[in-house]
């Protein structure tokens, strides 16, 4: 075990890893970084970034990330490919299952991030990949000329919108309430338009055309008259949130109702030497640069932890 014992350990590569892979290399903590399921996390299939400070004409997402992989490479992290399959926190070192081997960790830094979350339909489970999607920059290119939907109601559901009439003719954008929670700048620019028109206290009960393994529509409840109707549709994409990465903590760490883990001081979890930063633990701000300083906050007090316990 001595030979496979790391000071820092890195779940996740997006804005929060790399962040805290960054201080942790710059204090000479060797960290390893474990890439996990989605590479460079969700700004990596983010188009224009525009509120990152210190590009004033903004920054394409995926370069952004590339960027900070480049500036924590340099500093000496060593990356790797694969995910964690399970943990023990209850030793320390810390054990983690990687699959094929068990990496120990004196500190462990947890911003594995969140994954989209889908409807649960049947159907749209059905067709992912032949017209659902939850990535417009992905997906949104095979749509040039088609008519689509888009269902949510917070910043993602109007930033999918809006990317997505850089291609199709028409986006129809489903919420199941009357008012949005998205940030006023964001609804301002889905009103003002023309290509996107807007269902509300709407619900999307079927996606249609599961035999012919292509959208064709999707049939969808009205919750004030109780009217169903079909909207005829190409393609619909998920804007409704995130399920947080922590459920391998569940039972070790403190976990709230939604899967959030739980930490105190900004980035200290229940479990001394565990930390977490970005979007596994902020389901309130969710930004790349609040993400960017948790990151932040985390390798320092793995540090000063490090320190403080003779390393």
């Amino acid at each position: 075990m001595a030979d496979n014992i790391r000071d820092t350990v890195i779940l996740g590569s997006g804005c929060a890893g790399l962040t805290a892979a960054i201080y942790s290399a710059r204090a000479n903590l060797n960290p390893l970084l474990l890439e996990g399921h989605e590479p460079g996390g969700q700004l990596s299939i983010t188009t224009l970034v525009e509120n990152f400070p210190g590009w004033p004409e903004g920054i394409q997402g995926p370069e952004l990330i590339e960027n900070m992989r480049k500036q924590a490479s340099r500093f000496g992290t060593e990356f790797r490919l694969g995910h964690l399959a399970t943990a023990d926190l209850t030793k320390h070192p810390f054990a983690l299952n990687l699959g094929h081997e068990t990496i120990h960790a004196r500190t462990l830094i947890i911003a594995s991030g969140a994954s989209a979350r889908w409807l649960g339909l049947p159907s749209e489970q059905a067709l992912i990949g032949h017209g659902v999607s939850s990535c417009a920059t992905c997906d949104g290119f095979f749509f040039s000329g088609r008519e689509i939907a888009v269902v949510g109601g917070g910043d993602s559901a109007m930033e999918e919108a809006l990317f997505l009439t850089r291609f199709a003719t028409k986006v129809t954008l489903i919420h199941r309430r009357e008012h949005f929670r998205a940030s006023r700048i964001m609804l301002d620019r889905a009103i003002a338009n023309p290509k996107i028109a807007f269902m509300t206290n709407a619900v999307v009960l079927e996606v249609l055309g599961v035999e012919s393994k292509e959208v064709t529509g999707v049939r969808v409840l009205d919750t004030v008259t109780g009217v169903e109707s079909v909207l005829d549709t190409s393609g619909l994409f998920l804007g409704i949130g995130h399920i947080p990465n922590a459920s391998m903590f569940a039972g070790q760490l403190d976990l709230d109702e939604d899967g959030y883990i739980k930490t105190h001081d900004y980035v200290f979890t229940r479990v001394p030497g565990v930390f977490a930063c970005g979007d596994v633990q902020d389901r309130r701000y969710r930004q790349a640069i609040t993400a960017a300083g948790t990151g932040c906050m985390a390798a320092l007090e793995a540090e000063r932890y490090l320190e403080e316990h003779g390393r």
